[in-house]
């Protein structure tokens, strides 16, 4: 989905549950297989997305809901583009594997002392100290909110699903 530049937390969780949800129901995969790139955050220089890792741990837990929902569980979640390799990465993926794995991480839990110590060793960068960035993403649901016809991200939503819902027999 083309996003306009700038997207934060509220359009990326609005965008991803206007289309995902309802297009995997209709496609019914037999294992979903998802890529989740940490370059949405608002740290990456090239994205030009303002996405936190916060949003991209409640995407993580809405697709391994979606496997379990549409695919028995089959899930291939894999990790992607991301060039903040020590505030950002390294989180979002732990984030991921722990949810991949049934035991997520809290956000509020502390990065390992040991990792930490070892990014400065190789680096000379301080790692962050917690595994959040301390925020509580929240979204307007497409279906409830309606669409406004002139907002740049719903714009793009309603474009994505003209184009891709007709084909599995949904209306966009």
């Amino acid at each position: 989905m083309a996003l306009p530049a700038g997207t934060g937390d509220a359009g990326w969780l609005r965008a991803f549950h206007a289309v995902v949800p309802e297009l995997l129901a209709a496609f019914r995969p037999q294992v979903l297989v998802t890529q989740h790139g940490a370059d949405t955050h608002f740290e990456d220089p090239l994205a030009h997305l303002a996405v936190s890792l916060d949003a991209q741990r409640l995407v993580a837990e809405a697709c391994h809901d979606l496997a379990h929902r549409h695919a028995d569980g089959r899930w291939v979640a894999l990790g992607g583009g991301g060039y903040a390799v020590v505030d950002v990465v390294p989180r979002s993926w732990a984030h991921l594997v722990g949810i991949a794995a049934g035991r997520p991480v809290d956000p509020e839990s502390p990065v390992p002392e040991d990792w930490r110590r070892e990014v400065f060793r190789r680096t000379q960068q301080l790692g962050p100290l917690r595994m959040t960035d301390g925020l509580r993403p929240a979204w307007r649901d497409f279906g409830e909110s309606g669409y406004d016809p002139a907002d740049r991200l719903d714009q793009a939503v309603l474009a994505t699903r003209r184009a891709v819902f007709p084909s599995h027999g949904l209306l966009p």
